[in-house]
């Protein structure tokens, strides 16, 4: 193809359609028309020089009046109030409701492995000993130590701030390092349940056991649901990898990756509320009961927002997904 034949024979359609796209939306119908059968054959002409004959320069004007063309054509959607009460009130409920075989299980698990260590830490002197030296110890654990005055160690508004970004931090870690075939997502959850673990042996072997729970139940309870869902989110999207199902990898990993960014927000404004218990409920003067209380209400409502909403969205036919015009096509796969 002679190319400076080419360009003289469609220059004035190019030009053209780049006068109509100036215009925006004070096209006429006729106009209108005109442009998208302007769009079509300027995408046949640049996929011709693309394949025959490719000049970076023309190849470049071209691309650049095709997608304005596009967007022009199909019309740029954007995001509204209504797509955010649709994610907070259907796509994000759902998409912690689909993913519960694989949260709760982790959640059970992790809390038993809590558990054991704490067991372990606190039945065995010798154990403590090789954490930390007998003084160091006991300023974590008596009466006003590390453990107590952690809470009411910065302003209340500055530490929730620090809690919430440190927790959303790594519930986001184990949303995107799913991806790497569940490893890290296991060693994120690992440190986070060792640390617990050591906190309830060490205050359980100085008898106060029931100061340290007073003290982590209040925001705890929401604090670790949310990590473990994104922990439980990350290992299937890192088991998709391995077992994409009946979809391409490709496919597949697209649309678990999509639900996992969806659950990154929603897990970020869950993890923001057990910030603000922490920062303000748990280092209150509140009887112990009413700090539990606080906490016990923060989960219940949140599995009630799961289960109800999130289970009324699933069988509405709900993924968590986002909008099908918003997705790439999809490629046929076979049965």
């Amino acid at each position: 193809m002679d190319l400076d034949v080419f360009v003289t024979a469609h220059r004035a359609e190019w030009d053209r359609l780049d006068h109509l796209l100036h215009r925006g939306r004070r096209l006429t119908g006729a106009e209108a028309d005109e442009l998208v059968a302007l769009y079509q054959r300027t995408a046949t002409h640049l996929s011709l020089i693309q394949s025959t004959a490719p000049d970076p320069a023309l190849t470049t004007r071209l691309t650049q009046l095709v997608a304005r063309a596009r967007a022009t054509v199909t019309g740029a959607r954007r995001a509204t109030w209504r797509d955010a009460a649709r994610f907070l009130t259907a796509g994000f409920p759902a998409a912690v409701y689909r993913s519960r075989r694989w949260w709760i299980p982790t959640a059970i698990l992790s809390t038993l492995l809590a558990a054991v260590i704490g067991w372990w830490i606190g039945a065995h002197p010798e154990v403590q000993s090789a954490i930390a030296a007998p003084d160091e110890l006991r300023g974590m654990t008596r009466p006003g130590g590390e453990y107590e005055t952690y809470y009411s160690s910065h302003p209340a508004a500055s530490f929730a701030a620090q809690v919430w970004t440190n927790n959303a931090q790594a519930a986001a870690m184990c949303l995107v390092l799913g991806a790497f075939l569940c490893l890290p997502v296991v060693w994120i959850l690992f440190v986070n349940v060792l640390n617990l673990g050591v906190g309830i042996g060490l205050m359980s072997s100085a008898g106060r056991l029931d100061i340290f729970l007073g003290l982590i139940l209040p925001h705890g309870l929401l604090e670790l649901t949310a990590v473990f869902v994104a922990a439980g989110t990350g290992l299937r999207l890192g088991w998709t990898l391995i077992d994409p199902g009946p979809y391409s990898r490709r496919t597949a990993m697209a649309r678990q990756g999509r639900a996992a960014l969806g659950m990154a927000l929603g897990l970020a404004l869950v993890l923001f509320v057990s910030g603000l218990i922490e920062g303000f409920v748990t280092p209150s003067g509140l009887p112990t009961w009413a700090r539990i209380a606080v906490g016990v209400a923060a989960e219940v409502a949140f599995l009630a927002y799961v289960y109800v909403l999130g289970g009324r969205a699933v069988r509405a036919g709900e993924t968590g997904d986002v909008d099908a015009a918003d997705r790439s096509a999809e490629l046929p796969v076979a049965a």
